[in-house]
Formats: C-alpha cells, sequence, structure tokens
C-alpha cells in the first residue's frame, strides 16, 4: 500500500528513555532480524516522557503522574543507545538524505547535551564504519527560536499552530475538562489553511509535516483537540499545495513528512478504514502518476 500511495519510506518511533530502557524495541528488532517488510525506513527517537493523562481518557487531564521520565544520564548512555540500534543503522534498508542515515528527533531541545549527542554519533557512525547521519529535529511554531546548528536540518510541524490560533482557543480547552462534547474542534478544511507555511516550506533545510486527519478523543476523551471533516479531497488540496512549495527546492530536499501511516489512537492515518477505503492513498496514487508524467 506505501509503495502504491508513492512513500518513499517509514519512520519508526523509537523509545529510549535512558539508561537502557526501551519500550516496543521488539518490533524495530524484529523488522531486522526478518528483514520484512522489504521497504526502506528511518528512525525517530521519540524522546519524552511517558505520562498518565496521555493514555488514559478516564484520567483527568490535571493529573501530570508521570509513567516513565526520559532521562539523560550522560556520554556513556549516548554510547549505548547508538549500540543498540547499531543493527537498524547497517540495515540495507535504512533510508538515507544527501546520501547519510536520517535520523529525526521529536525533540531535540529538550536534550540537555544536544551538541555532544550529535558529535559523539558522528564519530561512532566513522568508527563503525557507517555514512554520517543526517540529523532532523522536530520543531513547531516558534521558529526561529527552535533552530539550533547541531542539526541538519528541521521538519515544522503546524498542528499546535492549528489549535492554538482558533478564537477563544485557550477558554475551550479549559470548557472542554467540564462539558459532554468536545470543544477543541477545527474544521479540517481551515486547518489545511494553517497547516501550510510558505516562507518555511520553501527552504531546502526545512520540511513539512502534514496531517491527513486528527481526532485525540480515544486517549483523551471530551477534551481532545480534534480536526473535523477529513476527507480524500481534502487531502488532495493539502498535497497540491504543499508539493508546489517543495517542487522548485534542491531534489535530495523535497521532502515531506506525513504523520502518520497508522497512529489509529490519535485518528491519524492513512491506513484503510470503513468510511473512506484507500481514499487517501488512491489521492496519492493519482499524484504520483501525475508527477511521472511531468
Amino acid at each position: 500500500m506505501a509503495k502504491y500511495a508513492g512513500i518513499d519510506a517509514f519512520c519508526y518511533w523509537h523509545y529510549w528513555f535512558g539508561g537502557g530502557k526501551q519500550l516496543l524495541n521488539e518490533v524495530l528488532e524484529e523488522v531486522v532480524a526478518l528483514g520484512k517488510p522489504d521497504f526502506p525506513f528511518c528512525l525517530g527517537w521519540a524522546n519524552h516522557s511517558w505520562s498518565k493523562k496521555n493514555w488514559n481518557k478516564d484520567v483527568s487531564r490535571f493529573n501530570n503522574e508521570t509513567l516513565i521520565e526520559q532521562t539523560y544520564p550522560g556520554i556513556e548512555d549516548i554510547d549505548n543507545h547508538f549500540y543498540k540500534m547499531l543493527p537498524m543503522f547497517r540495515d540495507k534498508r535504512y533510508y538515507k538524505i544527501h546520501d547519510k542515515l536520517l535520523f529525526f528527533i521529536y525533540d531535540p531541545h529538550g536534550i540537555p547535551q544536544l551538541t555532544e549527542f550529535v558529535s559523539k554519533w558522528q564519530v561512532l557512525a566513522q568508527e563503525n564504519g557507517l555514512p554520517p547521519f543526517y540529523f532532523v529535529g522536530n520543531m513547531t511554531s516558534n521558529i526561529e527560536q527552535e533552530m539550533s546548528d547541531a542539526l541538519d536540518a528541521y521538519a515544522l510541524d503546524l498542528k499546535n499552530r492549528i489549535f492554538n490560533t482558533e478564537k477563544n482557543a485557550v477558554l475551550k480547552r479549559r470548557l472542554s475538562y467540564l462539558v459532554p462534547f468536545p470543544m477543541n474542534v477545527v474544521r479540517y478544511s481551515k486547518a489545511i489553511d494553517k497547516m501550510v507555511d510558505v516562507v518555511w516550506f520553501q527552504k531546502n533545510k526545512i520540511y513539512p509535516i502534514i496531517y491527513p486527519n486528527w481526532d485525540h478523543s480515544p486517549r483523551t476523551g471530551n477534551s481532545a483537540s480534534i480536526m473535523h471533516g477529513s476527507t480524500p479531497q481534502l487531502w488532495e488540496k493539502l498535497l497540491r499545495k504543499v508539493i508546489s512549495l517543495v517542487h522548485d527546492k534542491d531534489k535530495e530536499d523535497q521532502i515531506i513528512f506525513i504523520k502518520s501511516w497508522n497512529e489509529w489512537g490519535e485518528g491519524n492515518y492513512l491506513e484503510p478504514d470503513l468510511k473512506y477505503g484507500k481514499g487517501y492513498l488512491d489521492v496519492m496514487n493519482k499524484m504520483l502518476k501525475e508527477r511521472e508524467h511531468l
């Protein structure tokens, strides 16, 4: 299905909480051990703590109990992290940008020793016969403040801007804890305009992150942020806008991150469902064929 939709690679989240603590690592280990799926992939480090409120909609959102804390113990841990991921980096399927290993970081500025982390991994890559890394950091709306020379590029995620710029957004979020229905809802037809930043998306080293849909209510209940009314037709409209913005970049930088392939718990996916079948993938296949005929 991914090949049909013109997707070049999957970016798998991995969880390294420091001190050797991992979760969901069996999935990646199996991908490497079995050589399946035979499809390019790269890693995204989801370097954030897990809180109880993020996983159970029946728990008050005012409850900030930490289930697993993200830690950064130091240089030895940086080495251990690299060597634990080394079988993935050596895999022939590992995706590259500019002939470098793409490694995505969810919260680069949460890493207290970011420059040391990047430098150390580049040294370790060379010592182990690997190409250099191409580090891409996630950033939201405070663009200039969030950029660091330590990384090669950034991926711009404007989801927070979509919800925070709505009229009475703060009031709606507070009231959502009290009323029996979701209030922080944005129509997808409006969201797609806010998901596009013309100034930044045209820059070579900044890549767009776009969403086919978003509905966090399976995890957070009525207090969820929701993009309502997504359709394959609106998805096509968004794709055309973003593709037109990246079209004139250097070829290696004509990259678009899509969140997500199968984030069902957040109503954020491309996989077929009962409502539209493979409608979102059909749109992407249509655009792929159009590009092939240019």
